[in-house]
């Protein structure tokens, strides 16, 4: 038996897999601890593990392997990966941001060593990516990328069919990319104005509460229902994001990006054909035949990616 672990800025999911193909046990999630010392995330991966075993009749001892999915980015410290991410460690952009810790990483590999013999973590961009290219809408693609669209944005790429890693497993932070000098748009790196500051799901609810829009639900299902100055801003958000995956095809030459998250994935039929739309017709030798297309694991990306890790 092995554990599958996906930790995002919102929640974390926990399973096990026997290694019988994609079927996933005793799943369970929980919000991402987010109070304490540092290693309150670690703990809380911990105790969901064994409570995951326990529910499956397995003696917690006995799961000694694990794959970790995880945003990011990723801090190495003596050798050990912690968290830097910026929806999960308040202490990166400070009191600003409204997170509940001071912390500048979680501690995430050293606690997780002291419990499995077999751990493998990765960004969750690149096992996401891992898992539809072995089971989901980019198999046989050699030159593509995977996409989250979520609390924040994630970012998994292939080239020449090899997966980008960078050197301390960070590629593919394309949520950070500057785009816009816009004021009101704080990330949780310290930036303004970077990507996931401006259409990340926590960037909708901190820009747009005020317009009467307090969370991403509420803006897309009145964007969806035609409602004027919902249709605008989400116009405005496709617009900044298609051409971030613009930017992604013409950079590394793609042939397709699949996508998911929560953001996307509630309301694809709506946002994809606005964000293919600014990829369309601009400069054809990079973008004729590119496509965006939804996730092929659908809403359970984020479970298949850790089970890519050690499947």
């Amino acid at each position: 038996m092995k554990a599958c672990i996906d930790i995002g800025g919102t929640k974390v999911a926990v399973s096990l897999s026997s290694g019988a193909g994609l079927e996933l046990l005793a799943r369970r999630s929980e919000p991402t601890g987010i109070t304490g010392r540092n290693d309150a995330l670690a703990q809380q991966v911990l105790r969901m593990v064994d409570a995951a075993c326990i529910e499956a009749g397995v003696a917690p001892g006995t799961v000694q392997c694990a794959g970790v999915s995880s945003c990011g980015p990723f801090a190495l410290r003596d050798g050990l990966l912690e968290l830097a991410a910026p929806n999960i460690c308040g202490g990166i952009a400070g009191p600003a941001r409204g997170l509940p810790n001071d912390w500048k990483t979680a501690l995430l590999e050293a606690p997780l060593r002291g419990r499995f013999s077999e751990l493998r973590i990765e960004n969750d961009g690149i096992a996401a990516l891992e898992a539809e290219r072995r089971w989901g809408a980019l198999q046989g693609f050699e030159h593509c990328a995977y996409v989250t669209w979520s609390t924040g944005i994630g970012v998994g790429l292939c080239v020449d069919g090899r997966v980008l890693r960078g050197k301390h497993g960070n590629a593919g932070h394309a949520g950070h990319m500057f785009v816009s000098d816009n004021n009101d748009a704080l990330c949780g790196c310290g930036n303004i104005g970077d990507l996931e500051a401006l259409v990340a799901g926590n960037a909708i609810a901190r820009r747009f509460s005020a317009q009467g829009y307090p969370d991403t639900a509420t803006l897309l299902i009145a964007a969806c229902a035609h409602e004027k100055g919902a249709v605008a801003i989400v116009d405005e958000l496709c617009r900044i994001m298609g051409r971030a995956l613009y930017n992604l095809v013409v950079i590394l030459d793609l042939q397709r990006i699949s996508l998911g998250g929560g953001v996307f994935w509630s309301h694809r039929d709506y946002l994809l054909p606005r964000l293919q739309a600014q990829l369309d017709g601009r400069l054809a030798a990079l973008t004729q035949g590119v496509t965006l297309v939804p996730a092929g694991l659908a809403d359970k990306v984020g479970d298949y990616a850790a089970l890519a890790l050690v499947a």
